[in-house]
């Protein structure tokens, strides 16, 4: 998995050089989805995997009472509960997601918010701004905007 990372911190560093230019001069509100996948940690997982699956997502952030980050639950997760074998009839996305989250500020830019993704090793990064949520940038962000930029920007 780190291979992964260390390949996509190198396509963009290379197509930024190719293209020649400032990648640290993107802010990730340009890049980041704003359209959120999010639940409460006492959603129980059967229902939550749905919803990640209904809605085409890789995650779902995870939101207290107050609407703030308290967790990130991904496909990833989902695949290791999945490979442990029976999920009681009770779990919880609290009892599974992860707590300690990596975030990003709207202004940040694309290639400090990948730098944390490469040395995460992490693949979604809730973009949050004064607490609030406000966007979520992925890999597959990074690397469509990337791609793009280096080609034509014909399909």
């Amino acid at each position: 998995m780190f291979q992964e990372f260390a390949t996509l911190l190198t396509l963009i560093n290379t197509i930024a050089y190719n293209i020649d230019m400032e990648i640290e001069a993107v802010p990730v509100e340009q890049l980041m989805t704003t359209d959120l996948v999010t639940a409460s940690p006492g959603v129980d997982v059967k229902t939550a995997a749905g919803t990640i699956l209904e809605q085409e997502a890789g995650s779902l952030v995870v939101l207290d009472a107050d609407d703030h980050v308290s967790g990130i639950l991904t496909c990833t997760d989902l695949t290791a509960l999945v490979s442990e074998g029976a999920l009681p009839t009770d779990a919880t996305v609290g009892d599974y997601m992860t707590e300690d989250v990596t975030t990003t500020a709207p202004q940040e830019s694309i290639q400090d918010a990948a730098v944390k993704m490469i040395t995460r090793q992490i693949q979604h990064l809730p973009v949050v701004d004064d607490e609030e949520v406000v966007g979520m940038l992925s890999t597959t962000d990074l690397t469509s905007h990337l791609t793009y930029m280096d080609s034509s920007g014909t399909e």
